[in-house]
């Protein structure tokens, strides 16, 4: 069936609203512009960070996102929901396609939102949580000792071994201790893969649900450049944003044998924790679980993990130390420890080159989360830029040039590798996306 053309609707509606904006309000509409150059002038190796499709940005301002309905398709507590009833159905249905899961919930404003549905909709006040302590990659999510919530769940937590994987030994130990009621995997700085199965084991030891924060992979994941959690877990979360070129919000998933249904995590989150859901923000989500489906984007993350290795060899090459050893996905941690610069300070001196990593803590960090001993860099940009493995390789080079300068307390003034990256990194920003993706 042929869509009906937008010229007389959403189209001319966006005309004369961004018109309407200029007119209005300049000084906002000349901060999108510079944000607008910013993108094409630098390179974001921010691992958190992913380039957004622009027609996930189209999708929110078709006007979904003024529709006020609580609840979900076919049980609103309001009228006029016809239309964001099937936006929402669209989007659950391609997230369970893409992910292969049992069931989808589409609602959640964010990540962290996705988690916490689960952590307050599912557990009871004062039942155990096992999850990854924050300075080994975990997220202030998984009832981290400085978030809110740990003050009414008991939580403990694991640790990596040197390799950048859990020691099974230890985290069955920790079962049999905590008893947790939910043991939770994944993490926002883990370079290596996580293995489900060794979760899984640990799990049913003391019968515990598992659920899989897969918000820095589920890219890698859809793709098939990771292992999927969907046989091993009970819930899966993961934000839209980071890898998958969506909007900001949030999904849940259910595991493919899990004994959490759609239905509880639909309790979970309406009204459990939220009220009204953005149905501007779901309608990109479908956009975007659409384009994660095709060929572009799964070639997009094959490139995600084989750039991380590149800029991972390089910067050991360099004498670099990193955690876990390197990477198997499109995360890289560089272990400062010791170092004469900071994890911040080499931000600010990177930022300054026109490429954008953040500072981040590393395992048993001696220096506080405002400057670190580690930097995060990802490949979640780079791996859509229309630049070819040479051009990866020679930039991998120059930056982790830079990095061990640094590092050994060379004056970002005074290192010339930095003015040779500068100039890199602009003509790699200007190379523009890979043909097949509008950002």
């Amino acid at each position: 069936m042929t869509a009906a053309p937008l010229e007389a609707g959403p189209a001319a509606a966006w005309q004369e609203g961004f018109a309407a904006l200029a007119a209005a309000d300049p000084t906002l509409v000349e901060l999108a512009r510079r944000q607008h150059t910013a993108r094409r002038t630098r390179l974001n190796l921010v691992a958190a960070a992913g380039p957004t499709l622009s027609e996930v940005v189209a999708a929110q301002a078709l006007g979904f996102g003024s529709v006020t309905a609580e609840g979900y398709p076919g049980r609103r507590y309001h009228p006029g929901a016809e239309q964001v009833d099937e936006v929402e159905r669209l989007a659950v249905r391609r997230a369970e396609d893409l992910f292969g899961a049992q069931g989808a919930n589409v609602q959640p404003l964010s990540g962290s939102a996705a988690n916490l549905a689960v952590l307050s909709g599912l557990l009871k006040p004062g039942e155990p949580v096992l999850s990854l302590e924050l300075s080994h990659g975990g997220h202030l999510s998984h009832v981290s000792g400085r978030a809110n919530l740990s003050r009414w769940v008991e939580s403990a937590h694991y640790h990596l071994t040197a390799a950048g994987e859990p020691d099974e030994d230890e985290l069955l130990s920790l079962v049999r201790e905590v008893r947790p009621r939910l043991l939770i995997c994944g993490g926002s700085a883990c370079p290596r893969k996580i293995d489900f199965a060794v979760f899984r084991r640990a799990a049913d030891e003391a019968g515990a649900l598992l659920m899989a924060d897969i918000s820095h992979i589920s890219g890698l994941v859809a793709a098939g450049a990771h292992a999927s959690p969907m046989p091993y877990c009970d819930v899966v979360s993961t934000s839209t944003y980071k890898q998958l070129c969506g909007p900001r919000g949030g999904l849940l998933l259910c595991g493919r044998r899990s004994p959490v249904t759609r239905a509880m995590l639909d309790r979970a989150v309406f009204p459990g924790l939220q009220g009204t859901p953005d149905f501007g923000a779901i309608a990109a989500k479908a956009v975007a679980l659409r384009f994660a489906a095709g060929p572009v984007f799964a070639e997009a993350m094959h490139r995600a993990t084989r750039y991380a290795g590149v800029l991972a060899d390089a910067l050991a090459a360099s004498g670099v130390a990193l955690v876990g050893g390197g990477t198997d996905t499109h995360l890289i941690l560089a272990d400062l420890r010791g170092a004469a610069a900071t994890g911040a300070q080499v931000e600010d001196a990177l930022r300054a080159c026109g490429v954008l990593v953040n500072k981040n803590l590393v395992p048993d960090d001696p220096r506080q989360a405002g400057e670190t001993s580690g930097i995060r860099l990802g490949t979640n940009e780079l791996a859509f830029r229309a630049v070819t493995d040479d051009q990866v390789a020679a930039f991998a080079a120059e930056l982790a040039e830079v990095v061990a300068r640094l590092r050994d307390g060379e004056s970002p003034r005074e290192c010339q590798a930095a003015r040779r990256l500068t100039a890199t990194a602009e003509g790699l920003a200007a190379e523009g996306f890979v043909a097949g993706f509008s950002g």
